[in-house]
């Protein structure tokens, strides 16, 4: 048996992305910095994006002031990466996003953000372009300032438990012991979702659950 089982959303499949030569692309991961919110399950976008500059032998991160993120870059086959991890808090980080495309003339076609989505049931992973943002904070901010039409990978962390939990003290809280076992397994598969994308291949929209 396979690690992980693929299933695919009909009626609104379309290619992700397709990368030609020496493309650029920027890969953000959305978190909030501080010791106080490491591992918790709002920070999954800054695991995953670690976990693929890590494959990669990516580890150097610069604290861009001026571009309000951490910012990581380095070429993945014929694709220059740049990895973004936003100093704003999560509600803020459209500013984040938006100063780092500006600056390295990155069009939100060629941008994929990676982060949890508490609709989503821990272990499964979506992908696709586009779309509202669901309540998350940090994707409103960065459609208010670029628009909708770039890449989500959506990192379920669901569901709610238990159901009168208000949701941002669930967000904010970290994994359970049962769920902690499986990062491993989850980062592996987000980052061979990146991957995929970044090396050109059409990633339709879609569910990605690995077992558990």
């Amino acid at each position: 048996m396979s690690l992980f089982e693929r299933k695919t959303e009909f009626g609104n499949a379309k290619p992700m992305y397709t990368l030609g030569l020496d493309k650029t692309l920027l890969i953000v991961g959305l978190g909030n910095i501080g010791k106080e919110y490491d591992d918790t399950r709002h920070n999954v976008g800054f695991a995953c994006v670690d976990a693929l500059a890590n494959s990669q032998g990516i580890d150097v991160w610069s604290n861009k002031k001026d571009l309000k993120s951490f910012v990581a870059m380095g070429k993945i086959g014929d694709t220059r990466v740049v990895f973004c991890k936003p100093t704003t808090l999560m509600n803020l980080s459209g500013d984040a996003v938006q100063a780092v495309s500006n600056f390295y003339k990155i069009v939100p076609s060629d941008i994929v953000v990676i982060h949890d989505d508490i609709d989503i049931d821990f272990g499964q992973i979506r992908t696709r372009v586009g779309g509202g943002s669901a309540g998350h904070n940090g994707i409103k901010s960065i459609s208010q300032q670029l628009g909708e039409d770039y890449g989500r990978v959506r990192v379920g962390i669901g569901p709610k438990l238990p159901e009168q939990i208000d949701s941002a003290d669930f967000v904010l809280a970290k994994f359970s012991k049962s769920e902690q076992t499986k990062i491993p397994q989850l980062l592996k598969e987000s980052t061979a979702i990146l991957t995929e994308i970044i090396h050109g291949q059409k990633v339709p929209t879609e569910t990605r659950s690995f077992i558990i």
